[in-house]
């Protein structure tokens, strides 16, 4: 059996193709162009069918199964053909602090929703946004005019007017793995978590249901579960066999954690991507939104952890790669900076601080550019140490190694000083590309 997993991540997507003994086959690599909002989708769309021509057609013939993975509590609204009508918004997007209130009201204290860039914040602030004029914005920032320019000519020609209402309420990963079977509002749980899904009953919560005005929520599957065989066009454009069937996907954090070879509570995923998120696999469950706690089910364990806006986003806005590399060998990692930071680009974090306003600490920055690569690697080993020790505080099953994937897992002094805060051993993923892990829930349901 040959199954195909696509990773889309915030700067690009990626392809990994293996057989039935996990063995890589072919990879594939799309980069995203340009950070225009409006686009996303066509560029999504552009990038799922180029990852699929960079397969060699001899391979792509014998593809049985098809998983995507997409970034958590990214959200698009659709009309009843699937064509987007509204700018997409992402994954750290925080508008949702307009409508904190309105959560708070609506969601059980502590709920994981309860977050400004949650998918239920997003949702709300839309139905919000077209309600009230007086909300901040005007429709034409609501609505995106423009069709995007799209290759494959999948996506319909128009978008809705403002005064036509939305139909569909989709993750990424959702609406892309339409662009394949066809079967519009089909989600999984791991990405429906943040919307309110209830993983341990299995079912949209009354809360959330008796919400006014709500649009088509989508289907919630298991991870894995066969949705349906790609459509007759798909197949016939890019030479996909009868039967190739596309099964509901996860979020890309639990992909890198599938990708990572960890099976045993206990054991742990550091995603050292543009930011930082954390998956420990515990026998418990644990939440808090007062930190930004929170559990996907996984089988029958969790997978406890959290995200902080931390992480590589930081590092390049300060530094190249090539300079990430020259300066990290200059470091001593057996050495504590004593530069005490909070590293972010922007107001506001997450997890293991749920404050959306939490402002930015990058001083004092010392003239030497060591110094202070040194002083940032340090402060984010702080933060992820007491991301874990928060999730063990909470509950969870006791840390007993990490395995770290992203770009992050290449630097290796960064590893070295993160193991001194973490004091379990740390070692990098048996699969670095999360792609790989969704190659994986192709072959089997999670």
């Amino acid at each position: 059996m040959i199954s195909l997993g696509i990773d889309f991540g915030t700067s690009g997507a990626r392809a990994v193709a293996i057989d039935a003994a996990g063995k890589t086959l072919a990879e594939a690599k799309h980069v995203f162009t340009g950070s225009k909002l409006a686009t996303a989708p066509a560029q999504w769309e552009t990038g799922l069918f180029c990852l699929l021509e960079q397969l060699p057609l001899e391979l792509r013939q014998k593809i049985e199964a098809i998983a995507i993975d997409g970034t958590s509590s990214t959200v698009l609204l659709c009309d009843a053909t699937g064509n987007p009508i509204v700018t997409p918004l992402l994954y750290n997007d925080d508008r949702g602090i307009a409508v904190m209130d309105e959560l708070r009201a609506i969601a059980p204290p502590h709920h994981v929703a309860i977050g400004a860039t949650s998918s239920l914040a997003k949702l709300l602030w839309w139905q919000k946004a077209r309600e009230n004029s007086e909300f901040g914005i005007r429709n034409s920032e609501l609505i995106n005019h423009a069709p995007p320019t799209t290759h494959y000519g999948l996506l319909n020609d128009q978008f809705l007017s403002p005064s036509q209402e939305a139909i569909y309420f989709l993750h990424q990963a959702d609406w892309l793995s339409f662009l394949l079977h066809g079967q519009l509002g089909v989600s999984d749980y791991h990405n429906a978590l943040k919307l309110g899904y209830d993983v341990e009953r299995l079912c949209y919560p009354d809360w959330l249901l008796k919400l006014p005005a709500l649009p088509n929520l989508p289907q919630i599957l298991a991870p894995g579960t066969p949705v349906g065989e790609v459509t007759a066009e798909v197949r016939s454009r890019w030479g996909l066999p009868q039967g190739c069937v596309v099964r509901a996907g996860t979020t890309d954090s639990i992909a890198a954690f599938l990708a990572s070879g960890a099976n045993s509570p206990g054991e742990a995923v550091t995603s050292l991507g543009s930011t930082l998120v954390l998956k420990l696999l515990s026998r418990t469950r644990v939440e808090d939104a007062r930190s930004g706690v929170y559990s996907h089910r996984l089988g029958d364990l969790w997978l406890a952890g959290g995200a902080s806006n931390t992480g590589g986003a930081v590092l390049r806005h300060f530094f190249t790669d090539a300079e990430l590399e020259t300066l990290s060998g200059e470091i001593d990692p057996n050495y504590e900076s004593p530069l005490d930071y909070y590293p972010l680009l922007k107001a506001g974090d997450r997890f293991p601080i749920n404050d959306p306003h939490l402002p930015p600490r990058l001083e004092p920055r010392p003239e030497n550019p060591v110094e202070f690569l040194h002083g940032l690697l340090e402060s984010m080993a702080r933060i992820e140490a007491r991301g874990y020790q928060l999730l063990q505080q909470l509950g969870a099953t006791p840390l007993r190694c990490v395995y770290t994937a992203g770009g992050g897992a290449k630097n290796a002094i960064w590893s070295q000083i993160r193991a001194r805060h973490l004091g379990v051993p740390v070692a990098q993923s048996a699969q670095a590309e999360a792609a790989y892990g969704t190659a994986l829930l192709a072959q089997m349901s999670c």
